[in-house]
């Protein structure tokens, strides 16, 4: 207890006041604030790994590494260092709007090394640029295709259960006056496969510009993980929209090398 009354909790607006938000040379706005435990070149390397094609579209949002991120109803707070009592109350991540800025603060200390804490940067960085920009119509057949095709496993819980939704309903269809109510959820159920799908995809794919990762690392208990082949068709497709950044370079390996 004393440990935990000897660290701060500080406003999310305070931080966002009080941090240094530079700008990296993609263009992402980002501060690191606090005892983060990041060495600042594995911060920037990380930062940067966003493509600039895709870093345009996340205007007026910064990103902040903190030690640890608080909500607790309404109210978000940081903490500039880590106690297990406060780690225990911590989330990920928060969003918090600030002026006409969005503010997404990500509590560091709760990573348990680079490849958790690039993830859950990208993960965030893959919705944003979706909220803003949308599916490209080539994501979107490739990914529909597959699922027609019942490939297996997806990205993530969202994508999965999206997915599970949108072909039931697509299979289930019948020549009745039902069918049209039906055909409406359908698009609706395929729009948030498209999206979520697609956010997985950019996240994976930068997470492969930053770290020389395993794929079954990606893996979750909740949802079979999309067969490789599959993966490797969207990653491909988003490497051609958006280009890597210099000094970064997008590659896939059926087997590592020895």
């Amino acid at each position: 207890m004393v440990e935990t009354a000897q660290i701060p909790l500080l406003s999310a607006a305070q931080v966002a006041q009080e941090a240094q938000v530079q700008q990296a040379p993609n263009g992402v706005c980002y501060a690191s604030y606090g005892d983060t435990q990041i060495p600042t070149e594995e911060l920037e390397r990380i930062v940067q790994a966003v493509p600039a094609t895709i870093a345009n579209a996340l205007t007026r949002r910064a990103y902040y590494f903190v030690p640890l991120t608080l909500g607790e109803q309404d109210e978000t707070t940081v903490a500039t260092a880590y106690s297990v009592d406060l780690g225990d109350r911590a989330i990920c991540h928060r969003n918090f709007r600030f002026g006409s800025s969005e503010c997404i603060f990500i509590s560091t200390r709760l990573m348990q090394d680079r490849f958790a804490l690039a993830f859950e940067y990208f993960i965030n960085v893959g919705h944003h640029f979706v909220e803003a920009v949308g599916v490209p119509s080539s994501f979107s057949d490739l990914v529909w295709s597959q699922a027609k095709a019942d490939v297996r496993g997806e990205t993530s819980q969202d994508a999965w259960e999206s997915r599970r939704r949108a072909v039931d309903r697509e299979q289930n269809k019948q020549g009745s006056e039902q069918a049209s109510d039906k055909a409406q959820v359908d698009e609706k159920a395929k729009s948030s496969y498209f999206e979520s799908a697609f956010s997985d995809a950019i996240a994976i794919y930068m997470l492969s510009l930053t770290i020389d990762f395993d794929y079954t690392e990606l893996r979750e208990r909740e949802y079979p993980l999309l067969a490789a082949p599959a993966l490797a068709e969207r990653l491909r497709n988003v490497a051609g929209l958006f280009p890597p950044n210099q000094g970064y370079e997008f590659e896939i390996r059926y087997r590592r090398r020895s």
